[in-house]
């Protein structure tokens, strides 16, 4: 593989737009060199197959997704309690939706990694390790939840990201107000 991390960055960002905008199918190793403007054979030379191309986008998802230190570091500050989890989680639909193409890119990766033995298992140890990364953030914040509560708040986010960014159901619910009802239904002991 070669070693240009600023261009890997580069092939990576254009392969995102391409897979937001086209779909798993518009994603080609020529629609990456294509979008990101670089000679063509560019992406091959950096992503061998297919599956390391959309392995290598769910990885800059994460990249990309990470949170800001000095707001985690804010929010830490404060003392544990509902009030706090519900910003928590307020800043992770924030974060997730600044720039909805790498939502939408990351639920096209989801979906294609069920079609495809070898993303899905580059991918799920992708998102299995940022669940992991979660429990443990969680277990250090003395709010509430354990692992279970946090993977139940993953699946609850998941939904409510693929209805603001996707086909809606139409429910007129605002966002911040379901984060909250998911912080009081799912960790009722939260609301103290």
């Amino acid at each position: 593989m070669v070693r240009n991390p600023g261009r890997r960055r580069l092939l990576a960002d254009a392969g995102l737009r391409v897979l937001a905008e086209s779909g798993a199918r518009g994603l080609t190793h020529r629609a990456v060199d294509t979008e990101a403007g670089v000679p063509a054979g560019t992406a091959s030379n950096y992503f061998r197959s297919r599956d390391a191309l959309l392995g290598a986008l769910g990885e800059r998802i994460m990249e990309r997704f990470a949170p800001d230190a000095d707001v985690v570091a804010g929010l830490a500050r404060r003392a544990p309690g509902r009030e706090l989890f519900v910003d928590y989680l307020r800043y992770i639909v924030e974060r997730t939706t600044r720039e909805p193409e790498l939502t939408r890119a990351l639920i096209e990766l989801r979906l294609e990694a069920a079609r495809r033995p070898g993303l899905g298992e580059i991918l799920g140890g992708t998102l299995r390790q940022g669940y992991h990364d979660d429990v443990a953030f969680h277990a250090t914040t003395g709010l509430p939840g354990g692992a279970f509560e946090i993977a139940l708040l993953h699946y609850a986010l998941d939904g409510l990201l693929l209805d603001m960014l996707g086909a809606s159901i139409g429910a007129g619910i605002e966002p911040d107000r379901v984060v909250a009802a998911f912080v009081d239904r799912l960790i009722p002991w939260a609301r103290a």
